[in-house]
This record gives structure tokens, C-alpha cells and sequence, in this order.
């Protein structure tokens, strides 16, 4: 009678999907638990996620970035004292104090296209590695297609929807967030960037666009800029952002 074959344990069915993500897979196993070093890497990753929600923007590095596209340039704050505050209170984030509110209702701006607004939002190292090599890309491009630009604008300590006031006050038809995501342990410093077109407070989620996880290991700068500039054109044309402006960009080049 034949033997029963002996299962090889040491091979683990899932290990070649690792080179296809960067989730938790394949770890290996150690009696009952993950192997030592995994368990330290997984330590590891989770306090380079809380590093993202408590880090600061380079305040330094991104204005000599901005002024290179030779707009004015506004350092603006939300209502939020603190990262503290801006935690605990969502709602402060999406309003900008008084003081910069002021700071833009001075700037005067006749009517524009497109405001740009950088934030920190919940990982402020996401804005300070991608947002000016975005930027790079896309300025150039919007230029060339046409699109007249408002005053650069970063904010601190901010939601997502302080670029609807910011954009009302400068008068911009679509306003442009490049704002910090939720970190999560193999994305510290991922980067989304949200649209909204005829831009004012009290606006939800439903009329806008995003574009998420824009990072060399995500959404490269370059495919990233393309379906921006995509979405611009199309906001621009049908002249609405949200749930009715799809992304129909891959449907394009198919």
C-alpha cells in the first residue's frame, strides 16, 4: 500500500502574490504566531503611520517649490488651533480662521479658472514628498491648454472642504486640494487630490472627484497628472464635479 505523499508545509500558496502588493501576505509563521521580524516590521509600519498624522508641512521647501510658478503664494490656517484640536474637531478643519479669510478677500482676485490648494489633511509627509513634483507636471500642461491659475494657496490643519471657501474667496470655477490621506501601514504618505467645481461652503462629499493614492509605489506623478488634466477639461466642459463626472479616461486610450 502507498504511503500517503507528505504535505509540503514550507511553501506558502500566497507567496506569489507578494510581488503584486504590499499588504500583510505570506508572512511565514513561527508555531502558532508571525515570525519575530514580521511582528517587528508590523510595530514599525504602524508608528510610520502615526509619524504621518502628527508631522507638520515643510512650510521652507514647498513655498521655494510654489514660487517657482510664478503665482502669488498664501500661507492660510483653518479654525483649528492645533493638531490636537483638528483631531477632535473635523468640523474647525474645514473652515479657515479669520485672519486668512481676510488674507484672501485682500488679494482682490478677478475671476480664474483653477485654484490649487495644498494641505496637510491626516499626513502632511504625503503633501511635503508629492504635491510639488505633481504640480511640476501639471502647471506646465494647464498653461498650455489655456487654463488661467488663481493664487497658490497651503493650508494647515485642514479638511478637504476648506478649498470650497478657499475657491469662493478667489473666485476660481474649480477649486484643487492635494491633501494628506489617512495613512495606512504600507501607505504613510499616500496623496489624493479632490475637485470641485463652483466651489462655496456647505458643499458634500457627492460633488466632488477624487484622485487617491498618488505616490511613486501607488499612482505615479505622470499617469496621476494625465487624469487630472482629464477631469479638469471635462469639469470644465460639463461644467459640474461629483458623482455625475466619471473618470473615462481608460475608456479613451482603449
Amino acid at each position: 500500500m502507498d504511503k500517503p505523499k507528505r504535505r509540503n508545509t514550507e511553501t506558502d500558496p500566497w507567496s506569489g502574490l507578494k510581488m503584486y502588493t504590499a499588504a500583510r501576505i505570506a508572512l511565514g509563521r513561527t508555531g502558532t504566531s508571525v515570525p519575530l521580524k514580521e511582528s517587528f516590521a508590523f510595530k514599525m509600519a504602524h508608528a510610520h503611520a502615526r509619524d504621518a498624522v502628527y508631522s507638520s508641512l515643510n512650510l521652507e521647501v514647498l513655498l521655494q517649490g510654489l514660487h517657482a510658478f510664478n503665482l502669488p503664494v498664501h500661507v492660510l490656517h483653518s479654525m483649528a488651533s492645533d493638531r490636537m484640536e483638528y483631531l477632535q474637531r473635523p468640523d474647525l478643519g474645514r473652515m479657515l480662521n479669520q485672519a486668512s479669510s481676510e488674507q484672501l478677500k485682500e488679494e482682490g482676485s478677478s475671476s480664474t479658472e483653477i485654484a490649487f490648494v495644498l494641505a496637510d489633511g491626516l499626513s502632511a509627509t504625503a503633501v511635503n514628498e508629492h504635491a510639488i513634483p505633481l504640480l511640476q507636471l501639471l502647471v506646465p500642461a494647464l498653461r498650455q491648454a489655456g487654463f488661467t491659475l488663481a493664487p497658490l494657496t497651503v493650508a494647515e490643519q485642514a479638511r478637504v472642504a476648506i478649498a470650497d471657501e478657499i475657491g469662493e474667496l478667489l473666485h476660481a470655477k474649480l477649486s484643487i486640494i492635494m491633501i494628506g490621506e489617512r495613512p495606512g501601514l504600507s501607505s504613510p504618505d499616500s496623496l489624493g487630490v479632490y475637485f470641485t467645481y463652483a466651489p462655496k461652503p456647505g458643499l458634500t462629499d457627492e460633488a466632488r472627484n477624487c484622485i487617491s493614492n498618488i505616490r511613486p509605489e501607488g499612482l505615479p506623478y505622470s499617469l496621476a497628472a494625465e487624469k487630472i488634466l482629464y477631469l479638469i477639461q471635462e469639469a470644465m466642459r460639463k461644467k459640474l464635479t461629483g458623482v455625475k463626472l466619471k473618470d473615462g479616461i481608460g475608456l479613451l486610450q482603449g
